[in-house]
């Protein structure tokens, strides 16, 4: 079996176990003991910074390291072992710790495989290959859901632990099986590969002080801060204007995943040939267009139309973010540090964006709920505008193609 296709079982199998529960976590406490929204709410919350505090640190671990396949194995089992040790958890403290324990090994997963892909393939193939590699973790989370659904009727809810556990199992075997002679650590820092010497990696100051990574990063944040919440708002605007809110969003996560599949292999394939930042503009400009589809349809019919574009930003962000950060940071040896921090700043405007929709919405109804989440895609499309994406390697590498 080629290198790659093991890179492409490790992404099935990981697509789903991220998140560890996810949105499965507060029916299972709800039915086993009870729990409150609000209680499940402060553990899903405690955990959510956590893994934010952590994502610049693992991404730093993995650079330093650089051994990814270690790495990925060691997340998957903590995965596994937090979402087991849920099971007999009813106190606080251990569901809060068991969370947090999957939560780090979802935060590592990310840095980790990335470095995997571009110490097997190198950069100039990186483009093509996260696009297949988000491709097929969008299948890994499609499976997962269709077997919970409907394994949920005749097992009980009990069946995401084991559907979780059995991918974090495969996932482990996948790496493990791995070739370790197809992955090379000079690679994947942007080395000379056939050199002797050990470079010194950049100063952290220099990373972090990278005029054009602070704009994306920021351009990020904005994007998530409209995009995070939409989904849920849209379910609650349902619950008011439409029946059975609940099996239409659930209709329309399953359709933004089937559209993610084909759109992370196209956006893979045109990076190149049509540079990386049309990619994050083609992103950001959709989202707007999402939200006001969102603010003046009400039938849910039509308003699957929303869930395709937030298919076709998602899926166009997943691949471009990680090309445009190695461009940026290549032959540093800081690649996966920067990453996990810029994700750590998403991640902190997808947690205000619920906040931000809900009280939009008490001030301004649904309609300007909507319009006001579409405001920062609009920043963040100027942000991408102005960006130049281009940077010349500083050990010898080519620049990174871009059609500005």
């Amino acid at each position: 079996m080629a290198p790659t296709s093991h890179l492409a079982l490790i992404n099935v199998f990981t697509g789903d176990i991220q998140g560890g529960l996810g949105p499965f976590l507060g029916t299972w406490l709800a039915g086993i003991d009870g729990w409150t929204p609000a209680r499940v709410g402060l553990v899903t919350t405690v955990v959510g910074i956590g893994a934010l505090l952590l994502s610049g640190p693992f991404g730093a671990l993995v650079d330093r390291l650089g051994r990814p396949r270690l790495l990925i194995g060691l997340a998957c089992a903590a995965i596994l072992a937090g979402t087991l040790l849920l099971l007999p958890a009813r106190a606080f403290a251990t569901v809060l710790s068991a969370q947090m324990l999957a939560a780090a090994g979802g935060t590592l997963l990310l840095p980790a495989v990335t470095a995997l892909t571009l110490g097997m393939v190198g950069k100039d193939a990186f483009p093509r290959q996260q696009g297949r590699n988000q491709a097929f973790n969008h299948v890994g989370i499609l499976a997962a859901a269709a077997i919970i659904g409907l394994g949920t009727r005749t097992t009980g809810p009990a069946i995401a632990f084991w559907v979780l556990g059995a991918m974090a199992a495969l996932a482990i075997l996948a790496t493990a099986t791995t070739p370790a002679g197809a992955f090379n650590a000079r690679r994947a820092a942007g080395w000379t590969e056939d050199a002797d010497d050990a470079p010194a990696r950049s100063p952290l100051r220099q990373i972090f002080g990278n005029r054009k990574l602070l704009v994306l990063a920021l351009a990020l944040a904005l994007f998530n801060l409209g995009s995070g919440g939409m989904l849920s708002l849209l379910g609650q605007k349902l619950v008011a204007t439409a029946a059975d809110a609940q099996s239409w969003v659930a209709r329309y996560v399953m359709v933004a995943q089937l559209v993610m599949i084909p759109v992370a292999l196209f956006a893979g394939s045109l990076a190149d040939r049509r540079g990386r930042r049309q990619l994050l503009v083609a992103a950001c400009a959709v989202l707007p267009v999402r939200a006001a589809i969102s603010a003046f349809v009400d039938d849910p019919v039509w308003l699957v139309t929303a869930e395709i574009l937030d298919g076709v930003a998602s899926g166009i962000i997943g691949v471009a973010v990680p090309v445009v950060v190695a461009d940026l940071t290549w032959g540093s040896g800081r690649t996966q540090t920067a990453l996990g921090s810029l994700n750590a700043v998403q991640g902190i405007g997808g947690a205000l964006s619920a906040w931000y929709g809900g009280l939009a919405q008490a001030w301004l109804g649904w309609t300007g709920a909507f319009l006001a989440l579409g405001a920062p895609a609009v920043a963040a499309l100027a942000l991408v505008l102005w960006l130049d994406t281009t940077t010349a390697s500083p050990r010898g590498g080519s620049p990174a193609p871009d059609g500005a």
